[in-house]
């Protein structure tokens, strides 16, 4: 483990925002009123597999307004997936946790899973209802445990400037994009769009930008047919059939040369290397997701070309269809409470304290991801999804997308955009992959 960060204490608390939705009781649901003693003194802790996590932190502060001897801290955990249950079973057991959908109906995390608290339990007081029900996951008996506080989606940072400077307007359906595209190239651009490749420790390719254009289309493939989903969860061959129209956007955006790969292939993680590239000025669309962009804002300041010569940029979804593009709405980062710990009341009036509109808004504003409330306002660089109507807008848990499906066409994509699988042959491979 890394030793935690701390900020100072803050002041004072400002005045909360509006309601995000009214309890049961009628009370204003985003208004925090404390209910342990003010003069309680024990300790906090949250892990997860985040470097820093400033944004946390600064929820640490407000919360010592009302519970100043309260110590709060976050800690990394390295190898995270690796050493969860570990840390869980040990003996400084933490009282908060990231936590994952994966995690459920997972035997590997049948221990961490075991550790968690139930967050829909009436008593807590939690008031998710100001969360969008389509970021909550439900096991089968109705309970939650594990609630999101950051969501994400996929897509591609546009470089506003050079589009203007081109006189190339961004374009909203899939033909518009491969004209876009040939435009740019006839211009000079290379790679118009580009993306990430990862390695394994060999350097061998494991992993690219591919699975950005794929599974958006595979998803709302599937959301439209229930049957199918339950053959690709369940790992049937016949659900391969369902990846043709994503594989075939996949192998068109290297065919007809929207992407180079060998450029791609020169970027080697899907975060920090990824944004300078980005930010050296001469890429039009950068394919990735959004925890690769909430580190955007930071990786400015570390660009000699971006500090030289600023661009206006924002984040698009990728116009894959001839109705245009999808938001993919997934939570990023979910926390669940360690029902074992020390301190579960403290706790949970913590996570009281976090779940309300008011908080769940900045702590996303500070982190640079969308927030997962109902009303989430969109940060500017977000701004181009607010509009995506409801009907293009999916969220894969909700539907009942599992881990092992997301891995196939994660590896089926990949694979046929490097050209070492036909299209044919990834379908027929459905499960295998």
């Amino acid at each position: 483990m890394k030793k935690p960060h701390r900020l100072g204490l803050s002041i004072l608390m400002s005045a909360l925002l509006a309601s995000c939705g009214g309890t049961p009781s009628g009370e204003n649901a985003d208004e925090f009123k404390p209910s342990l003693d003010a003069n309680t003194e024990c300790a906090i802790k949250v892990i997860g597999d985040y470097s820093n996590f400033e944004a946390l932190e600064a929820e640490f502060d407000k919360f010592n307004a009302y519970y100043p001897n309260v110590s709060l801290s976050y800690v990394k955990v390295d190898k995270y997936d690796d050493n969860l249950a570990t840390v869980l079973n040990g003996y400084e057991k933490p009282n908060i946790f990231f936590s994952h959908p994966k995690m459920i109906g997972n035997e590997k995390f049948s221990s961490v899973v075991s550790h968690m608290e139930d967050l829909s339990d009436a008593n807590l007081k939690l008031n998710l209802d100001c969360i969008r029900p389509s970021l909550i996951n439900h096991d089968a008996a109705g309970k939650v445990f594990m609630v999101p506080v950051f969501s994400r989606t996929y897509g591609t940072l546009v470089n506003k400037d050079l589009f203007q400077k081109e006189g190339i307007g961004f374009p909203t359906k899939w033909a518009d994009l491969l004209s876009v595209c040939e435009s740019f190239v006839e211009k000079g651009y290379q790679s118009p769009m580009m993306g990430y490749t990862n390695y394994d420790k060999n350097g061998k390719p494991t992993n690219g930008l591919m699975n950005t254009v794929a599974y958006p289309l595979f998803v709302a493939e599937l959301a439209k047919n229930p049957s199918a989903l339950t053959l690709a969860n369940q790992l049937d061959p016949q659900a391969g059939q369902y990846m043709r129209g994503a594989l075939e956007a996949v192998k068109a955006l290297f065919d007809e040369g929207c992407a180079d790969l060998e450029e791609c292939d020169k970027i080697s993680d899907s975060y920090e290397k990824v944004l300078l590239r980005f930010f050296e000025g001469d890429v039009p669309m950068m394919l990735c997701n959004g925890d690769t962009v909430s580190g955007a804002k930071k990786r400015e300041a570390k660009s000699e070309s971006f500090t030289s010569h600023p661009f206006n940029y924002a984040f698009y979804p990728i116009p894959a269809t001839a109705q245009g593009g999808y938001f993919i709405d997934s939570p990023s980062i979910e926390f669940s409470v360690n029902k074992d710990c020390d301190d579960l009341d403290m706790t949970n009036e913590f996570m009281k304290f976090l779940i309300r509109n008011t908080e769940l808004n900045e702590m996303a504003a500070a982190k640079g991801l969308i927030s997962p409330t109902k009303a989430q306002p969109f940060a500017p660089v977000y701004a181009p999804f607010a509009d995506v109507p409801a009907e293009r807008t999916i969220s894969p848990e909700v539907i009942g997308v599992k881990d092992q499906l997301a891995n196939q066409i994660r590896n089926a994509s990949f694979l046929v955009g490097r050209g070492d699988l036909t299209i044919d042959e990834a379908i027929e491979r459905y499960g295998s992959l």
